[in-house]
């Protein structure tokens, strides 16, 4: 059995179930102007495997989100403008809502078809050149990357003019992976056999692709109901992402007797839905959110975009908060207004938020993370050389040297729920692009706890009167 590989990744969390009672970063943003930032969660990932007593599958890993290109096409009628707004048909405004982690992925990849880089081909044994050739290419791949399966084994079944294959095709015909199945005609189900994907081309989100074109093809050419098959311990977490569970719904008389019962393996079994366009669940995760958020906007008025402020831009340093529109028409008014609820430990002095304690205060805590070990993969920003696709995948980076320079300015962090903010991005980003596995997503995870634990050694919090602070922390 091939033991998991971690992922290549370069750069960058504490784990991202991690919670903190009464978090001081929710406490702090009751105060303060700036928004949480939310990080998406990290895609998981399962390694190689194989072996002859069940299904055998290698680069199963999913690699963090690519940025969407486009959005899936559908059949809605466009859009019109009224002035700045976009309206839909109904006369309603309409924000678009960004894809999610697995459309993006999923975009991303169709992009790519559409461009001809690359193609998934149903594959059988029927003689001609093209199908002969790619199943050669993956009878090399499986032999390769299954190195428990035995090669004479591989070929038997991949060349079987009763197995069929769905192959990755890059531009040119190189076959960069694949997954190979025996149909079960008269009982509507199918065995999967094999699962790889070229060393090279691994930690690249191939896996779910796949294995959606697969059940689009098995449901269109091979009219299945169901797949199964018995995955070994490293398999197991791949085929779950992909639908599989260990609960067999299938009738035991369609099945039984027809494939092996493998010693070491789990049966899992995936029910191919007659109604799931699986080579376009973007565009059908998509007109699900629509219409949810077409019914939202007729019980809230959260949809209606107010034009930016230009302020700033022409050199002012503060404004009014009455005269941000959109405030007064939430509900804000003047005596909502408060200063901030807590105080600041420096030097073991409790001290109030004034601009320069805070800034002091702030500088404390970045240099205090600067010296943490962990800090190196943060110091400075993400080279595009080494990492090419990072700021494709990351479009908020920030890092320790540039917080350093945004606390030299004086006037960025004008409060201590924007500092950590920032910190936080920097984490979020490496959940963003590295899986749970690897040591940046680590390292990442420890920055944030310790950032986490020097707020709440350092603020010292007022009773609900505001008048004397609570006891320090030990």
């Amino acid at each position: 059995m091939a033991e998991a590989e971690e992922p290549p990744y370069k750069k960058q969390k504490v784990d991202a179930d991690t919670t903190v009672e009464d978090s001081l970063f929710e406490r702090l943003q009751d105060n303060d102007a700036a928004q949480p930032l939310d990080a998406p969660a990290a895609a998981a990932s399962s390694g190689q495997s194989g072996r002859a007593d069940g299904a055998a599958v290698a680069e199963v890993q999913l690699a963090a989100p690519l940025p969407a290109n486009g959005i899936a096409e559908s059949n809605a009628e466009p859009p019109t403008h009224e002035g700045d707004a976009l309206l839909e048909n109904g006369g309603i405004p309409l924000v678009e809502v960004p894809a999610g982690m697995f459309s993006q992925r999923e975009l991303y990849m169709a992009k790519r078809e559409a461009d001809g880089d690359l193609a998934f081909e149903y594959v059988d044994n029927d003689n001609t050149a093209n199908h002969n050739m790619w199943l050669i290419g993956l009878k090399n791949i499986f032999s390769k990357q299954l190195p428990n399966m035995p090669k004479e084994y591989i070929a038997r079944l991949v060349l079987d003019r009763r197995h069929r294959s769905v192959a990755i095709i890059r531009r040119g015909g190189t076959v960069l992976g694949g997954i190979t199945y025996r149909p079960f005609h008269d009982q509507r189900f199918g065995e999967i056999a094999f699962c790889a994907v070229t060393a090279i081309e691994q930690v690249k989100g191939f896996g779910a692709r796949l294995m959606n074109y697969t059940k689009e093809f098995a449901r269109a050419h091979d009219h299945l109901t169901h797949f199964l098959t018995y995955a070994d311990n490293n398999a197991v977490g791949y085929f779950a992402k992909q639908g599989f569970t260990k609960e067999i719904t299938l009738e035991k008389d369609r099945w039984v007797g027809f494939i092996k019962d493998y010693d070491g393996g789990t049966l899992m079994e995936c029910i191919i839905s007659d109604r799931l366009p699986y080579t376009d669940l973007p565009g059908m995760l998509r007109a699900q959110r629509a219409a949810l958020d077409r019914h939202i906007r007729t019980l809230s008025k959260s949809h209606v975009i107010h034009p930016g402020l230009t302020t700033f831009r022409d050199g002012q340093r503060r404004v009014e908060i009455a005269s941000i529109p959109g405030v007064a028409e939430a509900g804000w008014t003047a005596e909502m207004a408060e200063p901030p609820h807590y105080n600041l430990l420096i030097d073991r002095m409790v001290l109030p938020v004034t601009p320069d304690n805070l800034q002091r205060f702030m500088e404390r805590a970045w240099r205090a993370l600067y010296s943490l070990d962990d800090s190196w993969p943060f110091r400075e920003p993400v080279d595009a050389e080494d990492v090419p696709d990072y700021y494709e995948i990351v479009k908020d980076p920030v890092d320790l040297s540039t917080i350093e320079q945004r606390l030299a300015r004086r006037d960025y962090y004008v409060t201590l729920h924007i500092f950590i903010a920032d910190v936080n991005r920097m984490c979020a980003n490496a959940r963003v692009y590295n899986s749970a596995e690897t040591i940046y997503f680590k390292m990442a995870n420890k920055l944030e706890a310790f950032l986490d634990e020097y707020i709440h050694s350092h603020v010292v919090f007022n009773n609900p009167q505001g008048c004397t602070p609570k006891k320090l922390p030990p």
